[in-house]
């Protein structure tokens, strides 16, 4: 049956706007290089002709040196401790840093690393984790000393240096084991000096460094150097509300350090002196007005209580002692009282300057060592 003419032209017409259509392509394709660019051999892949860098800078080879040479003295801490009780015991896991102190295999750490580890294991350069044993902890300093059950023929103690001549603006070098990322290298300078920086059991650590160098969890108990590769610090903490580094890192000075490190190893701990009170820290005695060490609590059956000393009770109203002279010797915050009864030393007696309102008096005070209460 033959289709109606109306329908065979419009097949025609359909026909003629598909060969059009074709066509169309066809000269775009040629004027737009299309074909060109597909016919065309594939584009050279050979690597680009790499330039000369020269020699490093003498900055450049300085720290490269530096991290060759100290490296090897850095150590990476694995921890393990029991936490709960009968059926709901589990093993907690944690990480450090620390350095090598000597060749009897005593390594130096952060007293918070170690402190209630049940096993302790020690990592230097790529060797497998070795055995160790606590020797002495301070937390009052947030120092503590490990030693390897069996230490290695080639340890490599660090070089130790001095805090008290730092100054403000030097170059520093923290190497440790950021985020389990071991022997790692950040730089900075000394930011600021005679910090104070309070520790768990309310106590201050006089004299700590401020650094940019980056510290993140990790580094606590690795060494903070100076440029000729000497220790300066222990790495002890940062402040960050993010808990990485805000770029805002304390370092516990080496003097302090080396003092009491020996003592840690000769006798296990560290004695703490003081008369049993708690302090007003710097803050709170800038807003009241202070000048002077202001008391806010006094320990039952302490030196402090025997003498009298009474603290403030800001709710109550009640005033307070203000310690402003140990031995005739003016104090203006607790750095400078902590120094004068460690300088006096556990077992001696101090005359305190006290001033309560507007009447000051003397009083003789026993200096006892707060770590054995």
């Amino acid at each position: 049956m033959n289709k109606p003419k109306f329908q065979r032209g419009a097949s025609a017409m359909a026909l003629l706007a598909f060969v059009l259509f074709v066509a169309l392509l066809y000269v775009l394709y040629n004027q737009s290089g299309v074909s060109k660019w597909l016919s065309s051999p594939a584009t050279d892949a050979t690597p680009r002709v790499v330039q000369p860098r020269g020699d490093l800078s003498a900055t450049e080879n300085s720290v490269v040196e530096l991290f060759e040479v100290s490296k090897g003295s850095v150590a990476y801490i694995f921890t393990e401790s029991v936490q709960g009780q009968l059926f709901f015991r589990r093993i907690a896991e944690g990480t450090g840093s620390g350095f090598v102190w000597d060749e009897q295999g005593h390594i130096v750490t952060n007293a918070h690393v170690v402190q209630g580890a049940n096993r302790i294991r020690v990592q230097l350069d790529d060797s497998e984790p070795l055995p160790a044993r606590l020797v002495g902890l301070a937390p009052s300093y947030d120092l503590a000393v490990v030693r390897l059950v069996s230490a290695p023929k080639n340890l490599r103690p660090i070089p130790v240096g001095t805090s008290h001549d730092l100054r403000v603006g030097q170059s520093v070098y923290a190497i440790g084991n950021p985020f389990g990322l071991s022997k790692t290298l950040t730089t900075g300078i000394v930011s600021a000096l005679e910090r104070t920086l309070p520790v768990s059991n309310g106590r201050e650590i006089p004299d700590v460094i401020q650094t940019d160098a980056a510290i993140n969890p990790g580094n606590s108990g690795g060494p903070l150097l100076d440029s000729a590769g000497r220790l300066i610090g222990v790495n002890t903490a940062i402040l960050s509300q993010s808990g990485s580094s805000a770029g805002v890192g304390f370092a516990i000075p080496v003097d302090l350090v080396n003092q009491i490190v020996p003592q840690l190893i000769e006798r296990g701990s560290m004695p703490r002196p003081g008369i049993g009170i708690a302090v007003a820290d710097e803050a709170m005695a800038r807003r009241l007005g202070i000048r002077g060490v202001a008391v806010m609590g006094v320990e039952p059956g302490s030196p402090a209580d025997e003498a009298g000393l009474l603290p403030f009770d800001l709710q109550a109203g009640v005033v307070g002692d203000i310690i402003i002279a140990v031995d005739r010797k003016p104090v203006a915050n607790v750095l400078q009282l902590s120094k004068a009864l460690e300088a006096v030393g556990v077992g001696g007696t101090v005359q305190l300057l006290v001033m309560r309102g507007d009447n000051t008096r003397e009083v003789a005070v026993r200096i006892i060592d707060l770590e054995r209460r």
